[in-house]
């Protein structure tokens, strides 16, 4: 499935269908016991960036973690066939990661997508080929440098020393390693689904070596959930025995996202059967997901950058609503819903302290039993990572506002306890009367430079998000840094 298809039609014949199975009749997608705490989402390319997607947006559903194959950064392409093209896939230097970073918390912090602490005990596996012409490995680094920015460097495992091309990899189907070409499945002798699985969810029984039983394999309706939108009428699913309808077993979740030129149209029934996912779901009690596109879509892309919807990448997005909506299907049928009670008490004496025109000190009493703490400004997390201390310094914010902040306790698995009572501050004016470092520029060179970023066209001021007009080279603006990564619209005396 390659990126390159954005561009251009497939050429070549199509791989023969492998252990197919018989015909059956699609079904309405069962309500299973899952335990929705261990839902995870994989994918390649095009569904490497679907799964990025996913996993930020929908972090309370997905926050065990994710497993990225040749994709990118959250948001990458802005809504832009010339990003997606360009900087996403064959240009990653410049990528604008400070920005998409900034974008992630303000959407958060609007609601457009899930509050980005779910994201802090999440797992993520990163895979790139060494041969890969299509998404350079340079992409998954920026990705890599975006995660940074929420998940524990401890948490993220990114391989990157085969030599592979474009495909999803496993250890005995498909074309030669180093091999371009559909159903872009390779042979490299690596099991990289076994290694993704194993990351996300730690010791795993080993995968079977037998036959999986074809009635494991459900074809079920996606029309209770979507119509268009490049989304087809049915996908699949790989359900274990012990997992299926009125079995005893409550079983993981684990979503698989195909790339472009990759669904069941292109390749048959290839990625669902042959990419390795299904041998550890059968020892495991994991059901897997194939959510699918259609021929309608962009060379049946899952939407990156917004062929569909200018919403694409937030909750709104139709095809991100419409995969949030079979895994909640398919989870409806009982076991564990939510994680255990919080245990730890709310920290005492928190207050504020240090006032700058862009910084606050917030301090607290420190809690018993607590392994970490987490910060949160007008109900949105401020630290990245978990703080230690007991006290942390809030950065990036506007001068003369006044700011709310309160305090979680969290335990060594990261679970959080109550919140604290609320403390309140305000930042000082800006120095000298509203005075800074002033830069006049386009408003594409600003992007470029990281003062500001562009969404569906325009360009907005970092941290401030005060609107610049058209985003290219012919509109100039000067903007006003007034602290760390915040610019307002402005002048300098």
């Amino acid at each position: 499935m390659a990126f390159h298809f954005i561009r251009a039609a497939a050429t070549g014949a199509a791989f023969a269908l492998c252990a197919a199975g018989g015909a059956h009749a699609a079904v309405n997608l069962p309500a299973l016991k899952i335990d929705k705490t261990q839902t995870t989402v994989s994918g390649l390319s095009a569904g490497g960036f679907m799964a990025v997607q996913l996993h930020v947006a929908y972090s309370a559903t997905f926050a065990k973690g994710v497993g990225v194959v040749a994709g990118g950064p959250f948001y990458c392409a802005e809504g832009s066939i010339v990003n997606a093209t360009g900087r996403c896939m064959a240009s990653p230097a410049g990528i604008p990661t400070s920005t998409l970073v900034s974008t992630t918390n303000t959407w958060a912090s609007q609601g457009a997508i899930d509050p980005v602490a779910n994201l802090q005990n999440s797992r993520v596996y990163l895979f790139s080929g060494t041969l890969d012409s299509v998404v350079k490995t340079g992409v998954m680094d920026a990705l890599r440098t975006y995660y940074g920015s929420f998940v524990p460097a401890a948490n993220v495992v990114y391989k990157k020393d085969i030599a592979a091309e474009h495909a999803m990899v496993t250890d005995d189907y498909g074309n030669a390693c180093s091999t371009k070409g559909a159903p872009y499945i390779s042979n490299c002798n690596f099991d990289l689904a076994g290694a993704m699985l194993q990351h996300l969810y730690g010791p795993l029984n080993a995968r079977t070596s037998a036959t999986l039983p074809a009635g494991n394999f459900v074809e079920f309706n996606q029309g209770p959930f979507i119509t268009n939108h490049g989304m087809a009428t049915t996908g699949w699913a790989y359900i274990p025995q012990a997992c299926q309808a009125g079995g005893s077993a409550t079983c993981k979740l684990h979503v698989v996202l195909h790339g472009c030129k990759q669904n069941i149209s292109d390749v048959q029934q290839q990625y669902v059967r042959n990419t390795g996912y299904n041998r550890w779901a059968e020892t495991n009690n994991i059901v897997m997901l194939y959510p699918q596109t259609s021929t309608a879509a962009t060379n049946s892309c899952f939407d990156w950058w917004g062929y569909d919807s200018a919403n694409y990448a937030k909750k709104s997005g139709p095809q991100m609503a419409a995969i949030k909506a079979m895994v909640d299907q398919i989870s409806s049928g009982g076991g564990t819903t939510n994680p255990p009670d919080p245990v730890l008490p709310a920290p005492t004496g928190v207050s504020t302290s240090g006032a700058t025109a862009s910084s606050m000190t917030i301090g607290w009493n420190a809690v018993a039993g607590a392994a970490s703490y987490n910060v949160y400004r007008n109900g949105n997390k401020t630290n990245a990572l978990p703080v230690t201390a007991t006290s942390f310094t809030d950065t990036g914010l506007a001068a003369s506002t006044t700011f709310s902040w309160t305090v979680r306790a969290a335990d060594a698995n990261g679970t959080e306890g109550t919140a604290s009572a609320p403390a309140s501050g305000t930042t000082l004016a800006a120095s000298g009367g509203g005075t800074g470092t002033c830069t006049t520029a386009s408003n594409y060179a600003h992007t470029l430079a990281g003062r500001a970023y562009a969404y569906l066209g325009f360009a907005y001021a970092l941290g401030s998000n005060e609107g610049m007009g058209w985003w290219n080279v012919f509109t100039t603006t000067t903007l006003k840094q007034t602290g760390p990564n915040y610019y307002v619209v402005g002048t300098c005396p």
